[in-house]
């Protein structure tokens, strides 16, 4: 783990939830893809958030956080955020937390599995595969309750599209309208794509309730459990 001050560079809206800050650190950030970092609000008091750059980004780092009303965790950390931008402040920040990051010397494909704002986590692995070149199939699958919550969809699409061994695939829970791709719980989708999870490592993200509920069914289409990665296991049963 790292512990630095960065400068809050820009807070932007993505959704009427979820907003994109970056961080410029003042000392370059190390760490792995997929990996998360704490925001210190006190010294008993730190709120974890993927990191959404990837890692060769030393100098910049991007979260996403989804602050409702109701998250009271994530709307006072956002609140954190934006008096230290406004005052010109800087935050705290230990950087480079969590197992489930990627491991980049698999050959085996990959699924790539969020649920929400858990599409941080998803998107920064996404991005060091890309720059590494890496040739295996690679399917990201984000799950959200309603299409606008899919506020990166043109930017995945685009990914997709410069790289032939990559798939997005979109899940929406509730939709409306012409949607014409996949609806319902987004490992379902999953599982319904995917004959057997078998020959995959598996990387996912999302509410802890969740991430139980996707590990227990994945590992009965197959999943082995070693080849499954999500922070949540360390809280989870």
């Amino acid at each position: 783990m790292q512990t630095l001050n960065a400068v809050v560079t820009e807070i932007k809206p993505l959704t009427e939830f979820v907003y994109h800050v970056t961080l410029k650190p003042e000392q370059p950030a190390q760490f792995l893809a997929g990996q998360y970092l704490q925001l210190v609000l006190g010294e008993k008091d730190k709120r974890a958030f993927s990191i959404a750059s990837k890692p060769s980004l030393q100098n910049s780092l991007e979260l996403h956080i989804g602050a409702g009303a109701a998250d009271s965790y994530a709307m006072q950390a956002l609140e954190h955020i934006k008096q230290a931008h406004a005052n010109n402040q800087s935050v705290l920040l230990e950087v480079g937390l969590g197992s489930a990051h990627l491991q980049q010397s698999s050959p085996m494909p990959i699924v790539l599995l969020a649920g929400g704002t858990g599409f941080s986590y998803v998107k920064s692995i996404a991005e060091q595969l890309e720059e590494s070149g890496f040739d295996q199939p690679v399917l990201l699958y984000w799950g959200v309750k309603v299409e606008s919550a899919l506020y990166a969809k043109a930017e995945m699409e685009a990914w997709a599209k410069r790289n032939a061994k990559f798939q997005f695939i979109p899940v929406i829970e509730t939709p409306e309208g012409d949607w014409s791709g996949h609806t319902g719980f987004v490992h379902k989708a999953v599982m319904q794509d995917i004959v057997s999870l078998e020959p995959y490592q598996v990387y996912m993200a999302g509410r802890f309730d969740m991430i139980g509920i996707v590990r227990d069914d994945f590992i009965e289409h197959g999943a082995v459990r070693e080849n499954m990665h999500a922070d949540a296991f360390a809280f989870i049963k």
